[in-house]
């Protein structure tokens, strides 16, 4: 979508049309960071939380129990209805041409020594090419560039007890003839593992069984260009582990593909399979899950939490040991999945393979785990590779500008060895990276590249100005004793000259009634006097109180900025610190094995990943504040050589 908006003649190539955007696994959007990630994608001109807002069918804002730096909005979506209508956004794209084709190998500058890379291999000193794509019918795509997102396809084997077939995902073929070809690129790749839980029948659940868990009764949405969410909301419920469901998987342990040794590739850590956790956590006496509809027009039920590769009888069992699934059928039952992934160090900031030219890597290729963690890297991924070929300078945010930024920073620099998954705690600055500044630290860039459109600029324009002009009530704008009862203060000090802004600052002051005590004053503010309505709910009809969130999240979001100001200019300080290691940039010449005073492990880290600057060199693992001294002096010094010689 980003290269075909930047004007780019684009081709999407899947094998299998009907199945584009499947979720294959949960079908909920976003999550603590990953909803950060939903937003940032939207604030760049993404589509993903458009189409989640327009399909989710329970929303719900995550941590509004802790500070505003940890939100995260989180949505169950109809799994059909989702690749239903992210198809229809694709086909609605101009320059933007859909096809159905298996790619088994890439086409390579032939005046560089081959057609194919088949399995001949690459030597590991030639920089080649990529010059388009060799489909499975024989033809020959054509491209300036080309982005890889094969997900968990690359020679994908899907592992259920003892049984184990090659699959991309279940009833999907895997990608195995473009896996060997990739792998004849010479990359370091490694072989990881995810999985999936059973998926009941929902006739069949005894629902009065379960403690219920609502969404949100007014919908926080994903895009900042919501206006409406009109479509039926569901509420999932909670269950537990027994007993005897811990007994059964004690005792089936060693059928596990996980445990038995069939499976050669890394879990993810943060979401562990069922029979992980109660391997790891042996004293635990009970495990949480979730019962999760898949849709509003199936019975499909996804059971969050039971993730698992044991045999499908076991899992029969497990499932009928818990109190209300006695019943339970079983539709399809869980598996794990591994996978073929390139090591991400291999890779620039703009996502492209640092020995091809061309040639772009984004999802869960690159050893992440998640939808959103994928989609973040596909829209800088798309962005930077049309940008390479209008010849424009490239694209990238760094760790002080997003969590987008802070991933592939995480993934360039250290690599993984286990899927990659977002958290808040990632972050330096996370209360400078919140989910309801994200359209104004990005969208400007979105604009600029051509990602947003007018429509959606001037919305951008007058909310800003509409959160200025709230601010600057608030700064100007002093505190009486009938100003203080109005808000439900009246106990509070009535100090002389104190501003709206300063009794924000107060931790048991909020921003309703503040707006409240306001509200005759905001009335008189053309750009205020809705927002003033939003927020103290006032003549608000249904089909209107998705608009009515937004402008009371604006609201807060002012809010935050008032209250947390000493905290955010501590933050800027610390921004200006680490933008000032970012600006010491590491030349391409920079031999690191003449460099006296390394040792070998850093030596081969630093060759290994060629950080581009002294902040990024500052992240790898093992390179000390000595190492970083040793390299800014060299830069200096071998400089000096390269100009005498």
């Amino acid at each position: 979508m980003a290269a075909a908006r930047m004007g780019l003649k684009t081709a999407l190539i899947t094998m299998n049309m009907d199945l584009i955007a499947q979720m294959s696994c949960n079908p909920a959007i976003g999550g603590v960071a990953k909803g950060h990630l939903v937003r940032e994608v939207d604030a760049l001109g993404g589509v993903m939380g458009e189409v989640a807002d327009a399909v989710g069918i329970q929303f719900r804002l995550l941590n509004t129990s802790r500070g505003p730096a940890v939100w995260s909005p989180r949505a169950q979506c109809d799994k059909q209805l989702y690749r239903v209508k992210m198809r229809e956004v694709l086909e609605a794209q101009p320059g933007l041409h859909i096809r159905q084709a298996e790619v088994v190998d890439l086409v390579l500058d032939e005046a560089r020594g081959t057609k194919g890379l088949g399995t001949k291999g690459l030597g590991s000193d030639a920089r080649r090419r990529v010059l388009g794509l060799k489909l499975r019918d024989g033809r020959r795509l054509l491209a300036g560039a080309t982005i890889i997102t094969t997900g968990t396809f690359l020679n994908g084997l899907i592992h259920c007890g003892e049984e184990r077939y090659p699959a991309g995902r279940s009833g999907e073929p895997a990608s195995v003839l473009l896996g060997e070809a990739l792998r004849a690129l010479g990359l370091r790749t490694c072989r990881l593992k995810t999985g999936t839980p059973p998926r009941l029948d929902g006739r069949t659940i005894k629902w009065e069984a379960f403690e219920e868990q609502p969404g949100d009764a007014d919908p926080t949405p994903f895009s900042f260009r919501t206006k409406k969410i009109l479509q039926p909301q569901i509420s999932c419920h909670i269950a537990f582990t027994t007993p005897e469901t811990l007994r059964i998987i004690r005792e089936n342990v060693g059928r596990s593909a996980m445990y038995s040794g069939q499976i050669e590739g890394i879990g993810p850590r943060y979401c562990p399979s069922i029979e992980d956790k109660i391997v790891k956590f042996p004293d635990k006496t009970q495990h949480q899950f979730f019962l999760e509809p898949e849709g509003l027009n199936t019975h499909e039920v996804y059971v969050n939490g039971m993730s698992t590769s044991l045999p499908m009888e076991v899992q029969w069992q497990i499932v009928r040991s818990i109190a209300g699934l006695e019943e339970a059928e079983m539709l399809r039952p869980g598996y794990a999945i591994e996978y073929d992934s390139v090591d991400a160090t291999e890779l620039d900031r703009t996502l492209r393979v640092k020995s091809m030219e061309g040639l772009y890597l984004a999802g869960q290729i690159n050893g992440t785990s998640g939808y959103e963690e994928a989609a973040c890297q596909g829209i800088m991924a798309g962005i930077n590779a049309a940008l390479w070929l209008k010849g424009e300078a490239p694209f990238t945010l760094d760790r002080t500008e997003g969590y987008t930024g802070i991933l592939i920073d995480d993934l360039i620099s250290k690599g993984t060895n286990e899927p990659y998954r977002m958290f808040t705690s990632r972050a330096e600055f996370r209360l400078h990276l919140r989910i309801d500044n994200a359209d104004r630290r990005l969208t400007p860039y979105g604009r600029r590249l051509g990602l947003i459109n007018d429509e959606a600029w001037a919305e951008y324009e007058t909310k800003q100005a509409r959160m200025t002009a709230l601010a600057k009530l608030l700064t100007h704008g002093k505190v009486d004793r009938d100003g203080l009862a109005a808000a439900g203060f009246s106990a509070l000090p009535a100090t002389a000259g104190l501003t709206w802004a300063q009794l924000l600052k107060r931790p048991e002051v909020t921003i309703e009634p503040v707006v409240t005590a306001l509200h005759a004053t905001l009335e008189q503010e053309p750009l205020l006097a809705e927002m003033a309505a939003a927020v103290t709910g006032q003549n608000v009809k249904r089909d209107e109180r998705v608009g009515m969130v937004v402008l009371r999240n604006e609201a807060r979001a002012v809010e935050t900025e008032i209250k947390f100001a000493g905290y955010l200019e501590q933050q800027k300080k610390s921004i200006e610190k680490l933008k000032a290691a970012e600006s010491v940039t590491i030349p391409d010449w920079m031999e690191y094995s003449i460099i006296s005073g390394l040792s070998r492990e850093m030596r081969e880290i630093l060759e290994r990943v060629r950080p581009i600057t002294i902040g990024q060199a500052s992240r790898l693992p093992g390179v000390t504040p000595a190492a970083l001294a040793l390299v800014h002096v060299s830069i200096r010094l071998q400089g000096a050589k390269r100009l005498v010689s």
